[in-house]
């Protein structure tokens, strides 16, 4: 291999992806957010089909979110100490997606087992389903660690990730109120035996794209400080990094509260309420939900461009706070809303102004989101610069176990809610009449609650100091240690050289060889 000497001007030499890379594998967050979609409707499931109370389902789903979270760390672990002639990620991605699928066609069939076997079996289901989704979620954010380290780069994924996701919720709404129900008359078994199916084989197929995205970067090469210079990490070392890595504590936690907020926006029952109970007409969530496709996008795609030039800490606080800002307005809207306000074949004023501010305030807010999966790449080189350790797996689950903790709450949230208005046996669907009560529940559900928890994920990232400027001294540093003549010089950079002294080093005199 050939010698390549970086000066100040290039800062380092980059792993860099190719384009058709960085899409495919984007595919795999796609792969699991479409379970995530069809899990919102398993709740009218457990209450329609298996008989199961409102109340005691919302609290479940939570508390199987919260464990979720528990075993994440479990999941962490194991990617991090997977080494096989298949690579890292590929084998977790593969045998996620199985899991995942053999959990819905069990999930989906407990009807047939019998009422006295009916809520032991959905919790197993819902157990065996977290633990496959969390498998191959966790490797959209490990996998782009390898993938490319370039800051011009990452975000690239966030487009890519941001088109196929828009594709993925507006279509979804439009199939499941357009489709789905009018073909099966509302949520009946053969209205979730299609759901299923379609979910298995688009999701199958999504993966597949994924792992021939990371096929070539999958590789001991591009992990790390490369196979040789990378510290061998111990059990005792991940709580060192749990403890040490601050911009990993305060990340994963803002991030979190976005999702929490973002489980609220996509929630099936807070739709219905919003589009079903509130406007008065349930197939407006199809009609809006194709035309937000582009709204989406634009604002995928605005946000990583920002990503791109100004980093993705700024790219992050700029969508915090347009969010925030226009889901104030959606908030003041819907105080005066009424059945029939809602109009898309005239087009009022109060219909252009709410779908402008839905679309501001719901896709700016949940923005983040998508950034956080490449800012999870940034916190792994981060502590590769001060550790030597590469624990991508490990670092790609503390944000799901915090992520998992939080969207727990979401069920749970709007179940004690609508328990306070008098629906704590079943929830209210299109057909239920509008009142006071509910039009408050709504209200909280669907801007109140996330606008609080949005502002306090803002002022977390005050704590967070990963910007382009650091960003930029973390990989000189990650190139100087590569450079490093042995173990002991690496863990010498590593622990004595702080980030703030990179700006004096002279990178010419660390050539590296191409990986």
């Amino acid at each position: 291999m050939g010698q390549q000497t970086v000066d100040r001007s290039d800062n380092v030499a980059y792993n860099r992806a190719k384009l058709w890379q960085i899409i495919l594998f984007a595919a795999n967050n796609t792969s699991t957010n479409i379970y995530l979609v069809a899990f919102s409707f398993v709740t009218y499931f457990s209450t329609g089909i298996l008989g199961l109370a409102a109340i005691f389902v919302s609290q479940l789903m939570g508390y199987i979110r919260i464990f979720d979270g528990i075993i994440d760390p479990s999941i962490g672990v194991l990617i991090d100490k997977t080494d096989t002639k298949f690579g890292k990620y590929r084998p977790i991605l593969i045998l996620g997606n199985l899991i995942t699928a053999l959990s819905f066609i069990f999930l989906f069939n407990i009807d047939h087992f019998g009422k006295a076997l009916t809520m032991p079996l959905f919790i197993v289901a819902l157990i065996i389903h977290k633990i496959g989704y969390s498998m191959q979620q966790t490797i959209t954010k490990a996998g782009q660690t390898a993938l490319t380290n370039d800051p011009k780069q990452r975000p690239i994924f966030n487009i890519a990730d941001g088109v196929m996701s828009a594709i993925l919720f507006s279509g979804s709404q439009i199939v499941v109120s357009g489709y789905l129900m009018k073909k099966h008359g509302g949520f009946t078994d053969s209205f979730f035996n299609e759901l299923m199916w379609g979910v298995i084989i688009i999701s199958a197929i999504l993966g597949a794209l994924a792992v021939v995205g990371i096929w070539e970067k999958d590789n001991k090469k591009y992990f790390g400080l490369g196979e040789e210079k990378t510290q061998k990490t111990e059990m005792k070392d991940y709580i060192k990094v749990i403890k040490g890595n601050k911009p990993l504590q305060v990340l994963s936690i803002s991030a979190a509260l976005i999702k929490f907020s973002a489980q609220l926006f996509g929630d099936a029952v807070v739709t219905v309420m919003l589009f079903g109970i509130l406007f008065g007409d349930y197939a407006l969530s199809g009609v809006i939900s194709g035309l937000m496709v582009i709204p989406n996008v634009l604002v995928t795609t605005f946000a990583a461009s920002v990503a791109r030039k100004k980093g993705l800490r700024r790219a992050y606080i700029m969508c915090l706070q347009v969010g925030i800002a226009a889901l104030a307005g959606v908030a003041g809207l819907l105080f005066v809303a009424e059945p029939g306000s809602l109009n898309l074949t005239s087009w009022g004023g109060f219909s252009l102004a709410f779908v402008v501010l839905y679309a501001l305030g719901r896709y700016f807010a949940s923005a983040p989101s998508g950034l956080v999966l490449t800012m999870g790449a940034d916190i792994s080189d981060y502590e590769t610069s001060v550790s030597g350790r590469y624990v991508s797996g490990m670092i790609g689950t503390i944000f799901s176990f915090t992520d998992s903790i939080a969207s727990s709450f979401a069920p749970m949230v709007v179940g004690w809610v609508l328990a306070a208005v008098g629906f704590a046996k079943e929830y209210p669907t299109a057909e239920t009449a509008l009142t006071s009560d509910l039009k408050l529940a709504t209200i909280a559900l669907f801007a109140i609650i996330p606008i609080a928890v949005l502002l306090v994920s803002l002022f977390l990232m005050k704590f967070y100091k990963l910007d382009n400027e650091e960003m930029a001294r973390v990989q000189e540093k990650i190139h100087a240690m590569k450079a490093a003549k042995d173990n002991e010089r690496v863990q010498d950079i590593a622990k004595n050289v702080p980030l703030s002294d990179m700006d004096y080093v002279d990178l010419s005199q660390y050539p590296v060889d191409e990986p």
